[in-house]
Parts: C-alpha cells; sequence; structure tokens
C-alpha cells in the first residue's frame, strides 16, 4: 500500500510546486527523460538540497545518481514506455547524504504527460 494518498494521486495532473510543497514526504516531478521539474520542500530538506539547484537538471544522473540503476532506473524507464508508471518499493538513498531508508512510490499522472516519484524516509 502506498504512502500517497488516493486524494494526491487524483491531482497529479494538476500537481504544482506550491502544492507539492505541503506535502510532508518527497515530491520530485519529472519528464520521460528525468528531468525535474517540481522538487518540493520536504525533499529538498531530506537530500539537503535547494529546489532551485534541482530544477532542469536530470533526477538519475546529476541528482540520485544513486538511482541510475535497473532496480530504480529501470522500473522508470518500463514503465515510462509502457504508460503504466505504478511501482512503490523500499529503496536505500546513498548520494551526498548519509545512507537513507526510505520508501518509493513512482507514478505516470492519469494524463501520461508527467511522472512523479514520492519518497518517505522510513
Amino acid at each position: 500500500m502506498s504512502f500517497v494518498s488516493p486524494e494526491v494521486l487524483g491531482m497529479l495532473d494538476n500537481l504544482d510546486q506550491n502544492k507539492a510543497d505541503t506535502l510532508t514526504y518527497g515530491a520530485i516531478k519529472v519528464d520521460d527523460n528525468g528531468i525535474v521539474q517540481v522538487y518540493n520542500r520536504s525533499q529538498a530538506d531530506l537530500a539537503g538540497l535547494t529546489t532551485a539547484g534541482v530544477i532542469g537538471k536530470n533526477w538519475f544522473q546529476d541528482i540520485a545518481p544513486c538511482t541510475n540503476n535497473r532496480l530504480f532506473l529501470g522500473r522508470f524507464k518500463d514503465g515510462v514506455q509502457k504508460g503504466t508508471l505504478n511501482a512503490a518499493f523500499p529503496y536505500t538513498f546513498s548520494y551526498k547524504m548519509a545512507v537513507t531508508n526510505v520508501t518509493i512510490h513512482m507514478v505516470r499522472s492519469p494524463s501520461g504527460q508527467s511522472n512523479w516519484v514520492f519518497v518517505k524516509k522510513d
């Protein structure tokens, strides 16, 4: 079961930076190539980064290269390609921060126009 509420999942097409900043867990909106479009305050605090320093960069290469693997990026690419991205799994971040255990939920917006990576610290 996902930690992301059905209400949030139902508004993915309208979830902008201001709304994402109200969430108590990380929320990263990326395009199909992994370019960050929204990076909320909770995720910035968790990672020790700034929103301004992340927007426009590639999540998998520039921001969290520890996610550039089959478990994470592989699931992302497969889900994007099939248009069915919806995966929740435990993960451990290990780049530019202390080793941090998290739960990830990646999901594609209903319109298929964006992808979200939600992060909850365990």
